[in-house]
């Protein structure tokens, strides 16, 4: 009697134990699901992945909590998506630090952005700007070049050492050929307020950051490091401005790598569903991302080309965060 019951034991363990991806994915899902984000309660990030989880989970047929676990620059809750079970019962939402610029810095990140995961598709891109207190010599790239080329120390601030503002800052220069002296502030809202003072002439911010301060003439523009923003349609690229620029600034869902077919393609038609939404539209671009569904393969394809890129550049920067 007691090795029956030891093996019953041993056979309730070793079920209790067997991973929870053995569930039929063509009944996925039958629960609710987690949306872990490496963003802080309130921030940009975290208004995304709430925004979706509420239109996702109508689609779905079950509820989407959140879960909100920051750190190290958004990698820790990052790795912990992809150290998770991967049975579509965890999901994040990505941007650019996350899954393009820190394998592009981080010598030993705990994880890696490609292989440990599932793409399950983008969700929009955004853009950041290059802004000036109003006062400054420059209006666009082509003024600003031929300020820098004068021989005065032109200085930019940019809310981190390896942020995106950072990296266009920098690709400007080495496509340009200009010299500008990068003075990192601890926080966008930080930076945003010294550029408001007259503390710092000319920044990196992002879009949804500058919107409001562009269009109520504190500051000006003169350029978008990425696509033209919707938010400020008169801003000229990057591109346009004749500065080579062919990298999208991403975000995107993510599962844990090895995900069923079948369950990948419901998150995946879920996300294009909720993107479709006019709602949602209206609520992402207040919030600077232009709604952009691209399939989970394909963008995996495109971040993978853009990790090479971004780490030519971080590397002849010498942008590395140990």
């Amino acid at each position: 009697m007691m090795l029956r019951t030891v093996t019953l034991s041993l056979l309730a363990s070793l079920w209790a134990a067997l991973p929870s991806h053995a569930e039929d994915p063509a009944v996925y899902p039958t629960h609710k699901i987690k949306m872990l984000l490496p963003y802080a309660a309130g921030g940009g990030g975290d208004v995304v992945g709430r925004l979706l989880a509420d239109k996702m989970g109508k689609t779905l047929g079950q509820s989407i909590y959140i879960e909100n676990h920051t750190g190290a620059a958004g990698t820790l809750g990052t790795q912990m998506v992809a150290t998770s079970p991967n049975d579509g019962y965890t999901i994040t939402v990505g941007g650019m630090t996350t899954h393009v610029l820190a394998p592009a810095i981080y010598p030993k990140l705990p994880y890696d952005s490609i292989k440990d995961f599932t793409t399950i598709g983008r969700v929009g891109v955004s853009s950041i700007i290059l802004v000036a207190t109003k006062d400054f010599a420059a209006n666009d790239i082509k003024g600003l070049i031929a300020m820098a080329k004068k021989g005065g120390p032109v200085q930019y601030g940019s809310w981190g050492v390896g942020s995106t503002g950072q990296f266009c800052a920098e690709i400007l220069m080495q496509q340009t050929g200009i010299k500008m002296d990068h003075v990192p502030f601890n926080g966008i809202a930080k930076l945003a307020g010294d550029l408001l003072g007259g503390h710092i002439s000319l920044a990196t911010l992002d879009v949804a950051t500058a919107t409001p301060l562009v269009k109520d003439g504190s500051i000006k523009a003169l350029a978008a490091c990425g696509e033209r923003s919707p938010s400020l349609p008169d801003v000229a690229s990057y591109g346009e401005q004749g500065v080579p620029f062919d990298r999208s600034l991403s975000w995107a869902m993510y599962a844990p790598a090895g995900l069923a077919p079948p369950v990948a393609q419901k998150l995946s038609a879920a996300l294009k569903d909720a993107l479709g939404d006019a709602e949602v539209k209206e609520k992402l671009l207040k919030l600077g991302i232009t709604p952009q569904f691209v399939p989970g393969e394909e963008q995996r394809d495109i971040n993978a080309r853009d990790i090479v890129a971004w780490k030519q550049v971080a590397k002849d920067a010498g942008i590395e965060v140990k």
